[in-house]
C-alpha cells in the first residue's frame, strides 16, 4: 500500500503537460518505482492520464491531488506547503471553463485599485470568485472577507455594461456551503455541484447589477 508520505511528495511532481516517470520521480525526490506506484494511484483516481510512459496533467490536477490526499488523512497543514494560490484558483478556473464559463483570471480594477481572482460569465451573468486558500477562517474574518467581495463587484460593475454579477468565496476549510448576506461561501469539493446549479438558486444569491 502506498504511503501516505509518499503520496504527499508526489504532489510536487505534478506539472500541467506530459511528464514522464523519470522526471516525476526527480521532481518528487523519489526512486522510479515509487513514483510508477505514486502515478498509478493518482490515474486510478482521476489525476493525470498515462500516454505510454509519458502521464498529462492539467492545470488543476495538482490541488486535485492535494484534496485526494487530504481525504486519505494527510493533515492539511502538512498539503498546503506543497500548493500555491495560482493551483488553487487554477481549479476554480478550470471548473468553470469546464461548464461552459468564460474566464477571466487575477483582474485589476483601478480608481480604487481591486483584484478579483476569478470571474466566470455565462448567460449574461458574472460570477465574480474570492479564493481563500489555506486559512481556517473564524465567522468574523469571513464577513469582512464578504464584504469587501462585495465592494469589488460593485467597482466591476461599474465598470462593465449590461451585467448582473454574484459575489462569491470559495475555500478550502469549509465542511459545508454556507451564507453571509447571501454571499455563498463553497468549499472547493463543493463548487462543481455549485456551478451545476447556479443558474436555478440565483434568487437565493446577492446579486449587483448595473
Amino acid at each position: 500500500m502506498l504511503q501516505l508520505k509518499s503520496l504527499t511528495k508526489g504532489i510536487t511532481g505534478i506539472i500541467p503537460g506530459g511528464v514522464s516517470v523519470i522526471d516525476f520521480a526527480i521532481v518528487a525526490e523519489t526512486d522510479q518505482i515509487s513514483a510508477k506506484e505514486i502515478l498509478n494511484v493518482l490515474v486510478a483516481n482521476k489525476i493525470g492520464s498515462f500516454e505510454g510512459e509519458i502521464i498529462n496533467f492539467t492545470q488543476g490536477d495538482k490541488l486535485m491531488a492535494a484534496l485526494f490526499a487530504i481525504k486519505q488523512g494527510v493533515p492539511i497543514e502538512e498539503v498546503s506547503t506543497f500548493l500555491n494560490w495560482r493551483d488553487f484558483e487554477g481549479i476554480v478556473a478550470e471548473i468553470l471553463q469546464s461548464k461552459d464559463f468564460s474566464i477571466i483570471r487575477n483582474l485589476i480594477l483601478k480608481k480604487p485599485r481591486m483584484e478579483i481572482d476569478v470571474i466566470g460569465v455565462n448567460h449574461g451573468i458574472a460570477l465574480l470568485i474570492d479564493c481563500k486558500h489555506w486559512k481556517r477562517l473564524s465567522q468574523s474574518a469571513l464577513r469582512e472577507i464578504v464584504r469587501k467581495q462585495i465592494e469589488r463587484v460593485k467597482h466591476y460593475v461599474e465598470k462593465t455594461k449590461d451585467v448582473k454579477a454574484v459575489p462569491a468565496i470559495v475555500t478550502l476549510y469549509q465542511e459545508e456551503l454556507s451564507f453571509i448576506d447571501k454571499v455563498p461561501i463553497i468549499p472547493i469539493l463543493q463548487f462543481s455541484s455549485f456551478v451545476d446549479e447556479f443558474y436555478g438558486n440565483l434568487d437565493e444569491l446577492k446579486t449587483i447589477e448595473t
